[in-house]
């Protein structure tokens, strides 16, 4: 892009700031819009079993088109549009102080920290692998791991727009050798990602009558099996695992566990694949033996 490596990725990480701005409507509206879809697939299964009256009969008038780009973005407090001057990265948080600039209700910290991280997300795939195609597939690959994990959190859902996009993906890139994974370790890993925590699922549910982990888990493991292949799955489900053990641990603690004693799982293999593509699963290996004592 500009010759040099650095400004390069200096150069993606300012494209990670603006793309990490429209990832906070996507994880703040894409839950939503799917909520949206399921009531309408209820009302019209009710409709076509006679629960509701026809879709001819007077009924509330239709709700407003409610997508990624429409409404505007504006402030849940007072709905003032918010300006473009007000949404610019990270750095119009900092001029409004953390506050909308109309009725000076409080902007959540978490909205520049998720621009921030895909900023310093897409600068690392940049300084890791050029400018160059491989550096825009990790880019879109941390992108979707960033909103899932952070829809995850919230909702506990998984939205199969983000799992399997990156599934394909994944699968695609290894096709046209747009990564050096060959398709057969992308096939396999996507198949064993899939079927290892499925396994897992019933296994857990017939000793115990209760489901562990949701579908969406699985499918977004097998993503993970499609960019990394068969050989990293164990290093990742480690990873994930030893993390969310300890992240779950001190919310007991505190206190802090939702209704129903569960931290969702996502977050932690999302973590887990971008440890993976910033270091490699190999060294992931390594540094967890190295935490448990073992020799690598």
């Amino acid at each position: 892009m500009t010759g040099s490596p650095f400004w390069d990725a200096v150069a993606f990480g300012v494209l990670g700031l603006l793309i990490g701005s429209f990832l906070n409507v996507v994880i703040h509206r894409l839950p939503r819009m799917m909520q949206r879809q399921w009531d309408e697939e209820c009302a019209a299964h009710a409709r076509e079993h006679g629960a509701l009256p026809p879709q001819d009969a007077p009924s509330a008038p239709a709700a407003p088109r409610y997508n990624l780009w429409t409404p505007r973005s504006h402030c849940p407090a007072c709905q003032r549009a918010i300006r473009w001057h007000e949404n610019i990265p990270v750095l119009s948080y900092l001029l409004l102080r953390g506050r909308c600039a109309g009725c000076g209700s409080r902007i959540s910290l978490r909205y520049p920290l998720v621009e921030l991280a895909c900023g310093l997300l897409f600068f690392a795939c940049a300084h890791q692998w050029g400018a160059s195609l491989a550096a825009v597939l990790w880019c879109g690959f941390a992108a979707a791991l960033l909103a899932a994990a952070l829809i995850d959190w919230d909702t506990t859902l998984l939205p199969d727009d983000i799992t399997l996009a990156l599934l394909w993906a994944g699968l695609l890139a290894a096709a046209l050798r747009w990564t050096p994974l060959p398709l057969a370790d992308a096939v396999l890993g996507a198949a064993a990602g899939y079927l290892s925590l499925w396994c897992v699922y019933w296994g857990f549910k017939l000793a115990t009558g209760k489901e562990g982990m949701g579908y969406g888990d699985f499918k977004l493991f097998a993503a993970l099996g499609a960019w990394f292949g068969w050989q990293a799955l164990v290093p990742i489900i480690l990873l994930a695992s030893v993390v969310g053990a300890i992240v779950g641990l001190l919310l007991k603690l505190r206190g802090g566990l939702r209704e129903g004693r569960y931290v969702p799982f996502g977050p932690f293999l999302a973590g887990g694949g971008l440890v993976a593509m910033l270091w490699g699963p190999q060294q992931v290996m390594h540094a967890i033996l190295g935490m448990l004592g073992l020799p690598a």
